[in-house]
C-alpha cells in the first residue's frame, strides 16, 4: 500500500486499532457520537439495538469516512478541490467538508440517482456529472474521470474512509460491550469491513453479519463460490445498496473479517422502513432498513445491534411495496451464507 493519499488502497489486511483510533481524531467535532437505542420489539431471547446514523449532520454514516480521509491530507493535496463518485449519501459527506473548508467539489453521480440526493448535493455547493451506471461503477476501479482535478474520495475502498467508518464499532462497544452480533448494509464494503475491523480487534467474540438485499446480493454468492462472481442486478426502491459484482479487494477483506452475509427481500426491507417509522420515530431509507429486517433468523439471539447508516428518503424510496407490516410478522427469516473461520473455532 501506498502512502500517497489520493491512491490509498485498501490492503487485503484488517485495519489497526491505531489507524481506528487516529481516525476517531480527525472526525472530532465534524461527526457526531450517535446514540445506539433498544428497538422495542418483542422476539424471543433477543434484543435488538439501533446504532442511528441518520443522526449524522448530512444524514448517513459516510461523513466519518470522508471527515477522515480529508483530514488526513495536507493543504497541497487539497489545493485542486475534492472530488468522488456517489449516487447520494458520500457525495453529501464530501461536498460538506468541500463547503466547510472552502473547497471546489465535483460528483460523479449515475443517471439514475434520484433528483432528490441530486439536489441535495447541489444545494451544498457541488458540481455534478451524470454519467452511466457502468460509467459510473468503473470510476470505483480506475479512480480517475476525464477532466477531474483534486483529491478522489473512494466511497468504500480506501483505508482512511474505512478507519473512518470503523470508529462507529468502537462506539458501539463502548455503549454495548456485551453485545452479541452486529449486523451492516453491504455496498461497497467499507462500512462493514471497518466496522468489523475494530469489532475483530476489541470484541473478537462478537459475530458481525454483512446485509444485503436480494435483488443484488453479489457478497452472499461471492461468499458461495469462494471467489468474486456476478449476480444479476434488480433496481428496486432499495437503492443505497447493491450491485453486479464486489470488488476483488474488498471481497478478501469481507471473507476475512465477516461471519456471512444476510440476504433479505425487498417486502422485509420495507416492513423494516415502515417498522423503523412506527416503533423508533426513525425515517430511514430502504438500504439502512436492510440490517433491522436481517436482525432475526440466522443473525441469532441475545442483544444485537443493526448499524441504520443513513436516512435519506426520497418519494420512490418512501413508497415501500410491502403491504404487511411487521407487527403481524415481525422480521422474517433472511437467508445466510457462513464462513468458516479457522482462526475463530
Amino acid at each position: 500500500m501506498t502512502d500517497d493519499p489520493t491512491s490509498n488502497r485498501v490492503s487485503h489486511a484488517p485495519l489497526r486499532l491505531e489507524e481506528i483510533e487516529e481516525a476517531r481524531t480527525r472526525i472530532e467535532g465534524a461527526a457526531i457520537r450517535t446514540p445506539l437505542v433498544r428497538l422495542e420489539i418483542d422476539l424471543p431471547e433477543t434484543e435488538i439495538y439501533l446504532k442511528l446514523e441518520v443522526l449524522q449532520p448530512v444524514g448517513s454514516f459516510k461523513i466519518r469516512g470522508a471527515g477522515s480521509l480529508i483530514g488526513s491530507v495536507g493543504s497541497d493535496d487539497l489545493a485542486d478541490g475534492v472530488w468522488t463518485a456517489s449516487a447520494g449519501n458520500m457525495a453529501q459527506a464530501v461536498a460538506w467538508f468541500a463547503r466547510r473548508e472552502g473547497l471546489p467539489c465535483t460528483v460523479v453521480m449515475p443517471d439514475t440517482a434520484p433528483d432528490a440526493k441530486t439536489s441535495a448535493v447541489e444545494r451544498l455547493g457541488a458540481s455534478i456529472v451524470k454519467v452511466t451506471f457502468d460509467e459510473w461503477l468503473a470510476v470505483f476501479r480506475s479512480r480517475a474521470f476525464p477532466g477531474m482535478q483534486g483529491l478522489f474520495v473512494h466511497p468504500f475502498s480506501d483505508r482512511h474512509v474505512m478507519a473512518g467508518n470503523a470508529t462507529i464499532g468502537v462506539e458501539i462497544l463502548e455503549d454495548l460491550p456485551e453485545v452479541d452480533a452486529v449486523v451492516i448494509p453491504y455496498g461497497g464494503g467499507g462500512l462493514s469491513c471497518g466496522i468489523a475491523s475494530a469489532i475483530r480487534a476489541l470484541a473478537p467474540k462478537t459475530t458481525v453479519f454483512a446485509a444485503e438485499i436480494a435483488t443484488a446480493a453479489p457478497l452472499s454468492a461471492s461468499l458461495a463460490a469462494g471467489e468474486p462472481v456476478e449476480v444479476p442486478y434488480t433496481p428496486s426502491f432499495v437503492d443505497g445498496i447493491g450491485s453486479p459484482a464486489v470488488f476483488p479487494e474488498m471481497f478478501e477483506l469481507a471473507r476475512t473479517l465477516l461471519d456471512g452475509s444476510l440476504v433479505v427481500e425487498p417486502d422485509q426491507a420495507a416492513d423494516a422502513v415502515r417498522l423503523l417509522a412506527t416503533r423508533a420515530h426513525v425515517v430511514a431509507e430502504g438500504a439502512e432498513a436492510v440490517p433491522v429486517a436481517a436482525t432475526a433468523g440466522p443473525a441469532g439471539s441475545g442483544r444485537i445491534v443493526a448499524v441504520v447508516s443513513g436516512g435519506s428518503m426520497t418519494p420512490r424510496s418512501s413508497r415501500p411495496s410491502s403491504q404487511a407490516a411487521l407487527d403481524s410478522e415481525p422480521l422474517g427469516s433472511p437467508r445466510c451464507m457462513s464462513i468458516p473461520d479457522p482462526s475463530r473455532s
